[in-house]
């Protein structure tokens, strides 16, 4: 007996109300249009935004275009399955990148396509779609109207795609969103617009000014560690992990510092950068096989997959979020295991040096019932001289000071300043050149002996002023 069966049709309005918060940000959405740019092979993309006296947003590229037949195609919701089989350099997935993305922040989509010079344009109308309860593509009229219209047609084929009745965006928050846009955009597709790994190399402007890619990893700079790449076969597909450990901020000038940690900071950057097809997908996460600590701060892994792989990386809609399947989080466990010893080491290195036994130093470290503390070196020769020097009740005095100074040494507010700004931070102005002139000129008018001389030169102020010191002795 066969099942009673009825047709229900959904509510279009509800349903696109429900289709516009997926959760696109306007910079997600933006990087969605750019990969059909991308996958239909264009080398120029020129983004234009304004805010008066309307938002609109405009996207042309000089790609291979559409017939009338595959514009139409490509406006029908999930047009391909994510399952099919795409070609290598196809950024897609889910056959709803242009309209989902184009729905999150307008109520109008107008798509003109341009193939061996014929031209085709389609759009959806929500509000029109809302009314009538049905899915109806409209063709439009006045396409001249559109912006970058003049520009679409000196091209023998490509694409521009318009949105109007923006919401998501006000006119407020503009310039923040137009500069999120251009942030995005140059690390996500850093390589195509380096024209490395295998990437056509292309143009892409906003707003007539270029955007410049932006290497998460450093490359140029020499202090940064390119750790040798491995790769490992997965599901019968190849994956290529690189670890990479960025400089310390000794060795960076403030300006490259701060590029370098991007808007999220350093502690949020670090961990893997996921590329499919070249294209980052999702960046600073450890997706939570690994605990982001300040001293890892400077690690960054770079995965690369191709885009058959996409079931095993659990990539979404909006590709901007995926979760590795359990057999690939076992490697990159293994990975992390790896690399996160060499990535402490420009802080662990730096840390020891407290414990050099060549350099008398001010402080030192003292273990006591399994805990550390910072105490002030009581055999630093400046100390055991003033100490000498004074009666009994001073004495005792200075030792309370001392003892306070250590017991309420600021580590919170010390290591939250290094965490936001450590090229900030500088000690070394607390004592002037001037000021260790003057000491200099005072321990050498006190007829200090070669005894104690030496101990001096090896102190933290003299080391590397022996001849202040010395100088003053003649």
């Amino acid at each position: 007996m066969k099942p009673q069966t009825e047709t229900v049709n959904p509510n279009v309005g509800n349903f696109i109300d429900s289709l516009r918060e997926i959760g696109y940000s306007p910079e997600i959405a933006i990087a969605d249009l750019i990969d059909n740019s991308i996958s239909a092979g264009a080398t120029s993309i020129e983004i234009y935004s304004v805010a008066t006296p309307t938002l609109i947003f405009a996207m042309l590229d000089n790609g291979i275009g559409m017939t009338e037949s595959e514009l139409i195609e490509a406006m029908r919701l999930a047009s391909k399955s994510p399952n099919e089989i795409r070609d290598k350099l196809d950024l897609g997935r889910f056959g709803l990148g242009l309209k989902t993305a184009s729905f999150s922040q307008c109520k109008k989509l107008t798509v003109i396509s341009k193939r061996n010079g014929q031209l085709s344009a389609r759009q959806w109308d929500l509000a029109f779609i809302a009314s009538k309860n049905e899915w109806l593509l409209i063709t439009p009229n006045n396409l001249s109207c559109a912006p970058m219209f003049e520009q679409f047609e000196k091209l023998e084929s490509g694409t521009l795609v318009v949105w109007e009745e923006i919401d998501r965006i006000s006119v407020s928050n503009f310039s923040e969103v137009i500069d999120k846009v251009r942030k995005h955009t140059s690390l996500v597709f850093h390589k195509f617009l380096e024209g490395t790994g295998s990437s056509k190399k292309i143009s892409i402007s906003l707003n007539n000014n270029p955007i410049k890619p932006f290497n998460p990893f450093n490359l140029n700079h020499p202090a940064t560690q390119q750790i040798a790449p491995e790769k490992i076969n997965v599901f019968g597909s190849t994956v290529t992990i690189q670890p990479f450990i960025l400089p310390h901020h000794s060795k960076l000038s403030k300006q490259e510092y701060d590029l370098y940690a991007t808007e999220e900071g350093y502690i949020k950057s670090q961990g893997f950068y996921l590329y499919r097809q070249n294209r980052i997908i999702i960046y600073g996460t450890w997706w939570g096989m690994h605990k982001a600590a300040d001293a890892h701060k400077l690690v960054r892994i770079k995965i690369d997959i191709p885009n058959s792989m996409d079931t095993h990386w659990g990539i979404d809609v909006k590709k901007s979020i995926a979760r590795p399947s359990e057999t690939i989080r076992n490697d990159l466990k293994r990975i992390i295991s790896l690399v996160i010893e060499k990535g402490t080491r420009p802080y662990s290195v730096r840390g020891k040096k407290i414990e050099d036994k060549t350099v008398t130093q001010f402080w030192e470290i003292v273990v006591s019932h399994n805990k550390i503390r910072f105490a002030l070196n009581e055999s630093h020769p400046m100390y055991r001289r003033l100490n000498e020097t004074l009666d009994v009740s001073k004495r005792e005095d200075l030792l309370y000071y001392l003892k306070g100074l250590q017991a309420y040494l600021p580590l919170d507010a010390i290591q939250a300043r290094l965490q936001l700004d450590p090229l900030a931070v500088d000690q070394h102005e607390a004592l002037s050149e001037d000021e260790v002139r003057n000491l200099a000129k005072k321990l050498s008018e006190t007829n200090i002996n070669q005894e104690f001389l030496q101990e001096l030169l090896k102190t933290e102020i003299f080391k590397n002023r022996k001849e202040i010191l010395t100088n003053e002795q003649h």
